[in-house]
Parts: C-alpha cells; structure tokens; sequence
C-alpha cells in the first residue's frame, strides 16, 4: 500500500489530565465572557498564507494522514494509540495498544485523504467500513461506550481501562464525520447505529455532569466532567442524540472557570492546551456564542497566552521555538503545559501544540511549526511527521508519534486550508440541533470590525451549506485551496 506522490487537487483526555483538572476546578462558578471579549487582545487577520506555508502543511497533512492507514490494523480497524517515527518503514508496529480516540481521528483523516487524493476511494471506503463494522457488530462496549484502549487486533479490552465517555465522543466525531462526508448507504447505515446506540443518560449516573468512565470492576468513575475542557463535543453529542438525549439545560451545568494570564482573560481550567482544541476540531464554533462565550474567540486567547506562558519561562521558548501540552517526555508521559505551569515543564517543546491552534493563531502556528521543521527535522522529523515531543538541549527525541496528537494536528491543518472538516461534520443534523438548543446564535462583533458578519446556525430541517462566515484569515482566496 502506498500515498499517491503526485501533487493533490488544490483544493488520554488523559487521566493524569482529567483527574487533575475535576479535583481542583470543581469549586469555581460559571461566568458570561461579555467583559472579557472587550478587553482581551485580538488577533490580527491580514496575514495569508503563503506558497511555502501551504506546501509545509500539505506535506505535514499527508505524512500524518499515512499513519492513519499504516496504524490501522486490516481486520478491525482499529487504530493503534502510538507507533514509531524516525525509523518507521511503513509495515504495522508492533505496539499493541489501539485507541478508541485514535480510530476518531483516524475516520476523520480518511476523509482527508480522500478529498486530498492521497489515497484510492475505494480502499479508504474498505477501511472505513470495516471500522463501523467491527466497532458496531464486535467490538466491547458499554451501553454504548467504547473502552479507552484494547488490544488492536481482538478490540478486548486492556487490564485497568476505563470505558471512557470523552474518547466515545471523540471516536463518533469521527464516525459522523465519514457518514456526511461519503453518503454511502452502508456507511450511513452502520454509522447512525453506532451514534444511535449510545445510552447517553446511563453516563450521567444520577448526576447532571458525566463520568468521566466507567469500569466492570468497580463501577462509574467519580471524577466528573464538571468544567470547561474538551467536554463540549460530549455534551453536544448527547444533547442532540435522536434516541438516548440528555436535557439541553445540562449545557450549563459544567462551569466555566475565569483564567487570567498577565492581559489575558478567558475561560480554562488548569489543563494542557490541548482542551482548547479538540472539541474545535469538528464542531464549528467561529462567528457563534452561547450565553457564556464566543469560544472560538476563547481559544484564541487561550492560545496567545500559551505562547506568552512558554515565552516567559525562559527555558529556552522563542518566537521559533514554543508550545507543550500534554504529551511524551523523556521520563514517560505528561499532562504538562500552561498557564499556570503544569507538570516538569523543561524546555521540550510538543508540536501538536502549536498544529492544535492553526485555525486560531495561523501567523504564529505556521511560523513555529515550519522553524522547528527547519531548524530540527532531521531527528524530529519522519515518516509520519514530527515526533510528539523533543528536546534538542537534551538530545531527547521521542522515537513516537501518538495517535491523538497527530489526530488533532492533521485535522486542524485542514480546517485553515479549507474548512472541510467543519463543513462535513456540519452537514449533520444532530451537531447543529444540539447547538440550537444549548442557546448559540451569532456572535455580535466585538473582536475585528473586518470580520464578515456571521450568519445564524440553520434550522436542522435546513440544508447545511459549506461554512463561509468565519475569521478572514479563514475565507482568503489565498488561504482556502479550492479547486
């Protein structure tokens, strides 16, 4: 099996994470960002991207997309949670673990793969179908909950995982994604009963917040997802589920915890920068707020004051050379990053950091992104892309890639060149039901009086147009690499 070489059409939350975050913000109240939009720093729109820019991200895209198909065991489809990097030679790893998360991702950059070209259409939609399959017919589950990791060949479960509610979600982003986008009957098929099938409620467990998982030995965890993190494409999806919904007013019962870094003030818990991203990653939030935040808008502000965090450190961080969220380090893996600073934060610098926040910093991602490539890509970079973390000071390269960080830095490269992921995932009804009801409308403009006026989030009974009201800097003739 091989990527086409020729030039495309132009065209675990992590435990440590999770259990860090929902012991200490618990406590903290929700709030409305009114103040806090007028006051934070905006961003500027006016710079585009340039030829070298696009053909950076083209080649980061393809590399990352071949690990989805590399790392994709033929019989289940499954997608491992790590593999190796530097010296990978295209043959399946022999790491065992799969990722739930992984396989969401991995759907998604099918997609990509396929509009890109990278790919034959009919071997993507084998794959794509003996995914569903497999997760539909074989695969572990509970109540419709899939466990967070298993054995990429069986899908058993691995000792001590939890079903996990956050990675559920993250796996059906991916699933709905590949029903809009291939309108397959098949495809449409398996993919609405995997959606379909999901007790939402049951993961509730009395409570109005989800558990964070459940586990056969002992029952529902009990952290909760309880504040603002990557949580809202679980309680979006639950909220707009045709056949197991929770109540819209659960939208509100997760808090909103007030950050403030130096003259940045957005919402965020004490967590990676990774949960800014997420989320953003299917559900398309530019031009919209609820009656809290225009979160779009809030990650851009959380990204800025990540840049600002790691330049501050003095440990090395520079315009060419920032960004850490949870990842490998040269002793394991941590949940690691800031504001405020988490975790052994010791000068390594994590790429899907910067790759997570394209659509939202695209000026200062791209000129990261490509400096680490130019100035460290011969031990940082190989077959899939960059390694999920390094440290050059240390000669520490981690001979990995993870799944859900190539995931995120794949995806999101896509939506600044063309929005495609958003405006396929978009094309459900669901997504856009749940948004409805939790209170989105248009965001008033407060940030970029260039910026296009939004629109309203159609009715679900209407037909979903490709999104064109979005950040400039997202709907330049330049940037997007239509046909």
């Amino acid at each position: 099996m091989s990527f086409s070489t020729s030039t495309p059409p132009k065209i675990t939350r992590r435990s440590a994470t999770k259990l860090l975050g929902g012991a200490i913000l618990s406590g903290f109240a929700s709030f409305p960002l009114e103040a806090q939009e007028a006051t934070s720093p905006q961003p500027s729109y006016t710079r585009l991207l340039s030829d070298e820019d696009i053909a950076f991200l083209e080649e980061m895209e393809r590399a990352g997309c071949l690990y989805f198909t590399e790392q994709a065991d033929p019989a289940t489809g499954q997608v491992l949670d790590r593999a190796t990097n530097k010296t990978a030679t295209g043959e399946f790893d022999q790491h065992f673990a799969a990722s739930i998360a992984a396989t969401g991702f991995g759907l998604t950059s099918l997609c990509i793969s396929d509009r890109r070209g990278y790919l034959d259409t009919n071997r993507i939609k084998k794959q794509v179908i003996t995914t569903l399959d497999f997760h539909l017919n074989k695969m572990p589950n509970e109540h419709g909950f899939f466990y967070h990791f298993s054995d990429v060949k069986t899908g058993k479960p691995l000792i001590n995982v939890e079903v996990s509610s956050i990675d559920t979600a993250i796996f059906l982003c991916g699933v709905l994604t590949v029903r809009a986008y291939f309108a397959d009957p098949q495809i449409t098929s398996l993919a609405t009963q995997l959606y379909n099938r999901v007790d939402w409620p049951w993961m509730l467990n009395g409570g109005k917040t989800f558990s964070m998982g459940w586990r056969p030995e002992t029952g529902f965890i009990s952290t909760r997802w309880d504040h603002y993190s990557e949580l809202m494409m679980l309680y979006l999806l639950a909220i707009g589920s045709p056949t197991n919904p929770i109540p819209p007013d659960s939208w509100s019962a997760f808090t909103r915890p007030p950050m403030t870094f130096g003259p940045y003030s957005y919402i965020s818990g004490r967590d990676p920068l990774f949960i800014h991203q997420f989320s953003h990653a299917w559900f398309d939030f530019a031009g919209k707020r609820d009656a809290y935040a225009n979160y779009f808008s809030n990650s851009i502000t959380a990204t800025r004051a990540h840049k600002s965090f790691c330049l501050g450190l003095k440990r090395g961080y520079t315009e060419d050379y920032w960004g850490v969220s949870a990842s490998d380090w040269e002793h394991g893996y941590s949940a690691w990053g800031g504001p405020p600073l988490m975790g052994p934060v010791d000068g390594s610098v994590v790429p899907s950091a910067a790759a997570g926040s394209l659509p939202f910093l695209p000026h200062d991602c791209v000129h990261v992104l490509r400096a680490l490539r130019d100035n460290f890509g011969k031990d940082a970079w190989g077959r899939y892309g960059f390694c999920d973390a390094f440290h050059p000071d240390l000669h520490w390269y981690d001979p990995d890639v993870l799944g859900i960080d190539l995931g995120i830095s794949v995806l999101m490269a896509e939506n600044l060149r063309s929005a495609f992921v958003w405006d396929t995932f978009m094309q459900n009804p669901e997504p856009i039901a749940a948004m409805k009801a939790c209170g989105f409308h248009s965001a008033r403009q407060t940030t970029n009086p260039s910026e296009p006026k939004p629109t309203p989030i159609p009715s679900p009974s209407q037909p979903v147009a490709p999104s064109t009201v979005r950040p400039p800097h997202l709907v330049s003739p330049k940037l997007v690499d239509q046909p």
